[in-house]
């Protein structure tokens, strides 16, 4: 009997792994197709099997596909980036194997689409407009109103996301995105939208189940990278079922309700106004928070439902989970950085991981890039959580050299 293959469309340094070990778990062997396999590290450093092939060439992906079938049997396909996830659709639909809706997932991809969807179906939303150029965009932002935030109309992990709160921001951001330093993965398109303020929350979601909420914070403005995170959000019964009923909504807006969803709020003087709706797992820590937290595995679940299985999102333990995220506060070469060993070793800990070794470049993107490591901590209740996190935290440090001004 032919091996039972489990086909992974690129990786991601936060889920990646996550899904080559679920596969394992669950006796499937895991292949990874990648324009490039050598920039996701764990591949080399778990010896997983990986191919070279363009990951934006569908037909080049079939023939790959179908080359495997003589060796293997494809028991699913999937991938944990969110640039491929329509291919990997389109790759189920050709392969007669379970998958996400291709078209729902481009719509929700372009988030101008998105917005539009999901205000002719009622759902809260900020205000938005589209623009193209500078002078569009100043004239969008006056309309709508100082501050605002701007961001490529397609785009992951907030990468060209800013919270511009000045004529002067919008200029230089605007210049910035369309001045040849930002990566566009499709025509330039911008999105100038109301900053909605107030709490952060995602909404997790397995097919129609919202399995529980986030809570998050930010780093420093005017970007929005990641710092802490609580899974569950410490929300009232009504705060979850309103977060809950939105969520649902948004998801018979756009099409989806196969496999996960992830859809990001901000609690604003109307309620929980939905910032962006992801058609996939969360990257990063949350699904460790979720697993730590509760005890269900979503790598695992989401992989159960590519090969055609039932998942299973019974809860078996009941903790609260917090989280770290280490950002630098500097540009230069990282000397040193050390106490993870120390911070992992304290109770309640779940997991500490640095993404960084000594002697690394630091140029700090305004994003998800710009995460450097994390820590995890759980326990019975939230304020121990906290204090375990805070302990762990304290132990890890590092030092940067500012890199040398122009002219020394």
């Amino acid at each position: 009997m032919a091996r039972r293959a489990l086909i992974l469309l690129d990786g991601t340094r936060g889920n990646g792994l996550l899904y080559a070990k679920a596969a394992h778990r669950l006796g499937l062997h895991p292949i990874t197709l990648s324009a490039d396999p050598a920039q996701y590290k764990y591949i080399a450093a778990e010896r997983l099997e990986a191919i070279r092939v363009d990951t934006s060439d569908l037909d080049a992906l079939i023939r790959e596909c179908s080359r495997l079938l003589a060796t293997y049997d494809i028991a699913g396909i999937t991938s944990a980036s969110e640039i491929v996830y329509a291919t990997v659709g389109k790759l189920c639909q050709y392969f007669e194997l379970p998958g996400p809706n291709p078209a729902s997932i481009e719509r929700c991809c372009d988030k101008f689409t998105q917005r539009q969807l999901l205000a002719e179906a009622g759902v809260p939303i900020p205000a938005y407009r589209l623009a193209f150029d500078l002078t569009e965009v100043e004239r969008t932002a006056a309309e709508i109103g100082l501050p605002v935030v701007v961001k490529p109309a397609v785009g992951s992990g907030s990468r060209g996301v800013r919270l511009c709160r000045t004529v002067d921001e919008l200029a230089e951001h605007t210049t910035y995105l369309l001045g040849g330093k930002h990566i566009w993965r499709s025509s330039p398109r911008i999105l100038v939208e109301e900053f909605a303020q107030g709490p952060y929350y995602e909404a997790e979601i397995i097919g129609n189940a919202v399995l529980g909420i986030t809570a998050a914070e930010f780093d420093s403005p005017p970007h929005f990278v990641f710092r802490d995170s609580v899974f569950p959000a410490p929300l009232s019964d009504d705060e979850q079922k309103r977060i809950a009923h939105v969520s649902l909504n948004c998801l018979r807006a756009l099409g989806l309700g196969w496999g996960p969803t992830h859809v990001e709020f901000r609690w604003t003087k109307r309620g929980p106004v939905v910032i962006e709706v992801n058609p996939r797992l969360p990257g990063g820590i949350t699904p460790r928070m979720v697993r730590v937290a509760c005890g269900v595995d979503l790598v695992t679940e989401h992989i159960k439902l590519v090969i055609g299985e039932e998942c299973d999102l019974s809860r078996w333990h009941s903790h609260t989970a917090a989280a770290r995220i280490l950002i630098p506060d500097r540009d230069g070469v990282l000397d040193w950085i050390n106490g993870d060993s120390l911070a992992g070793a304290i109770p309640g800990v779940a997991d500490v991981k640095l993404y960084v070794e000594p002697k690394t470049p630091i140029v700090r993107k305004g994003d998800i890039r710009d995460r450097i490591g994390y820590v995890i901590a759980a326990s019975p209740d939230l304020a121990q959580t906290k204090a375990i996190l805070q302990r762990a935290v304290e132990l890890i440090e590092w030092s940067i050299t500012p890199f040398p001004a122009l002219g020394q």
